[in-house]
C-alpha cells in the first residue's frame, strides 16, 4: 500500500464544538485516554476559520470556530482552549478587548495572531498582549501555508506527536492489532465540496507511537499485503456506515496491490460489510498505473466483475506511462490520479503543467474523473482548476486523520452549514487560497 503524502457570514459562533468525551483513537486497542487539545479560531472570513480548523481537526485538536470577536469572548467564559487564533482586522480595537479579556481570565495558553494588517499594529497587539502577561506567539502573517500552522503545533506539542523512524514487521503489525486506518479529505476542487475520502494505514505501536507506511511495508510478503488489502476493505466498509450515519456519504479509495487484488474475495467482503444505505456511493480501488500498464487486460476483468457491488477502479500515480495507455479505445477506470511528480508546482512549471493537462483530458475522454494528489502550494489548485481537473488531495486541503477526526470534522461541518446555511460543506482550503 503506498506511502500518502491538507459569503460572510453572520456575527456569531459558526461551528458548536466537537463532542471532546472520546479520547483520540479510542478505537484502537492499544490507546489510552487522554485530553483532546482545543483550539479557537476567531476570523471574520469563513474560509480562513474552516481552512485552520481543518488543519487543527488533521492533527488532533478539536476547534470552535468564531466569526467575531463578541462571540469568541462568550464562548471563553465557559471552554479553556490550548490555543487562540486571532485575526485582527481593519478593526483592530475588537482584537484588543479579545487579548483584554484573555488576559483579565487568566488565560494561560497560546495566542497566535494572524492578520494581513502592517507589522506596527500587529506588534503593538502582540505588546499588549505580553503586558496581559499572555503567551503571545509570533505574529503569523496572511496567507500561510498549512506547514506554518503545523509548526506552531509541533512547537507546541499539541495534539499527534511526530512519526519516528521505526522500523517494525507488517506481519507483527496484523498478529497484534496495531493497523488502523487514517482518512484523507477528498475535495471537489471546482465545487469547493467534501467529495470524500482515502483511507492509509498506520501502524500504533505501543512504544513507537503510531507509524507512516515506511515503517512497516518495506519487504512485506504477499500473503502480509493480502491480509492488509481485506482489513483496509473492512475498515472503509465500516467507516463508511459511520459517515453515513451523519448523514454524509462519501465514496472511500483505498490502496490494494494488484497481486493481492486477484486473491480477495472482494465481492463476499463488501456483502457482508456495506453499508446499507440509501445511495450508498460504494468504494474505490487504487492501483499503480504500473501495475495497470502491464495487467490492463486483468483491471477490465475485475471492473466487469466489481461492478454489482459498486466497486470501482482508479489509476494512482497517473501520468509517466500515459503514453502507452493513449492509444487505448477504453480505460475501465473510475479516476485517473496525477503522479504528484508533475503536480508540484504545475501552476508555474512549464514542463509540469502541460503535462497535468494532458493527463487530466486524457482521463475526461474515457470518462474519468481527474484527480490531483500531493496539493500543498494554493497557486497548484488554483492552476488545476484551470485545467478542468475534478477533485484534489493533499495538506493544503486536508492531511490523513484517525476515523474520530475524520467524524468530529464531518460534525463540524455539519453545524456550521446548519449555522450558516450555506447547503454543502465547503472544501475551505481553496476558499481560503482563492482569496489569498
Amino acid at each position: 500500500m503506498p506511502a500518502d503524502s491538507p459569503q460572510k457570514p453572520p456575527a456569531q459562533v459558526s461551528a458548536a464544538p466537537p463532542a471532546r468525551a472520546p479520547a483520540p483513537h479510542a478505537a484502537a486497542p492499544h490507546a489510552t485516554t487522554v485530553r483532546t487539545p482545543l483550539g479557537f479560531v476567531v476570523d471574520e472570513e469563513s474560509s480562513i476559520r474552516h481552512f485552520v480548523s481543518l488543519i487543527l481537526q488533521g492533527t488532533g485538536v478539536d476547534t470552535m470556530e468564531f466569526a467575531d470577536g463578541n462571540a469568541f469572548r462568550k464562548a471563553r467564559a465557559t471552554s479553556a482552549p490550548d490555543i487562540v487564533f486571532l485575526n485582527v482586522d481593519l478593526d483592530a480595537q475588537d482584537a484588543v478587548l479579545s487579548i483584554e479579556a484573555l488576559g483579565q481570565s487568566g488565560y494561560t495558553g497560546a495566542v497566535q495572531l494572524i492578520s494581513n494588517r502592517g507589522s506596527a499594529v500587529l506588534e503593538n497587539i502582540k505588546l499588549a498582549g505580553e503586558q496581559q502577561k499572555l503567551k503571545m506567539l509570533p505574529v503569523l502573517k496572511k496567507p500561510f501555508e498549512t506547514s506554518a500552522i503545523q509548526k506552531i503545533l509541533g512547537e507546541l506539542k499539541l495534539g499527534h506527536p511526530p512519526t519516528v523512524a521505526a522500523r517494525i514487521n507488517l506481519s507483527d503489525a496484523l498478529k497484534n492489532n496495531w493497523i488502523e486506518f487514517w482518512f484523507q479529505p477528498k475535495i471537489d476542487i471546482r465545487r469547493k465540496q467534501l467529495a470524500g475520502a482515502e483511507a492509509f494505514a498506520r501502524a500504533r505501536h505501543p512504544q513507537h507511537g503510531v507509524l507512516s507506511p515506511g515503517s512497516f511495508m518495506p519487504g512485506a510478503d504477499e500473503a502480509d499485503l493480502t491480509a492488509l488489502g481485506e482489513l483496509a476493505l473492512v475498515s472503509a466498509l465500516k467507516a463508511g456506515l459511520n459517515f453515513a450515519k451523519l448523514g454524509v456519504n462519501l465514496p472511500i479509495a483505498v490502496n490494494i496491490a494488484m497481486a493481492a487484488l486477484v486473491k480477495l474475495p472482494v465481492s463476499d467482503i463488501v456483502r457482508t460489510h456495506r453499508p446499507e444505505v440509501k445511495g450508498w456511493p460504494g468504494l474505490i480501488i487504487d492501483l499503480t498505473e504500473e501495475q495497470v500498464v502491464t495487467e490492463i487486460k486483468l483491471a477490465s476483468e475485475l471492473t466487469t466483475k466489481f461492478k454489482p457491488h459498486h466497486v470501482r477502479l482508479a489509476i494512482d500515480d497517473f501520468g509517466r506511462g500515459y503514453a502507452s495507455l493513449m492509444k487505448l479505445k477504453e480505460l475501465p477506470f473510475a479516476e485517473m490520479k496525477l503522479d504528484r511528480a508533475f503536480v508540484v508546482d504545475c501552476g508555474t512549471d512549464k514542463v509540469n503543467a502541460p503535462i497535468c493537462k494532458t493527463v487530466i483530458d486524457l482521463a475526461h475522454s474515457f470518462g474519468a474523473l481527474a484527480v490531483g494528489i500531493g496539493l500543498e502550494k494554493a497557486s497548484d489548485v488554483m492552476a488545476l482548476v484551470s485545467m478542468g481537473c475534478d477533485l484534489g488531495q493533499g495538506f493544503l486541503l486536508g492531511q490523513p486523520m484517525p476515523e474520530d477526526r475524520f467524524v468530529a470534522l464531518l460534525k463540524q461541518r455539519a453545524q456550521v452549514r446548519a449555522t450558516a446555511n450555506m447547503g454543502h460543506a465547503p472544501a475551505a482550503a481553496v476558499a481560503a487560497a482563492q482569496r489569498a
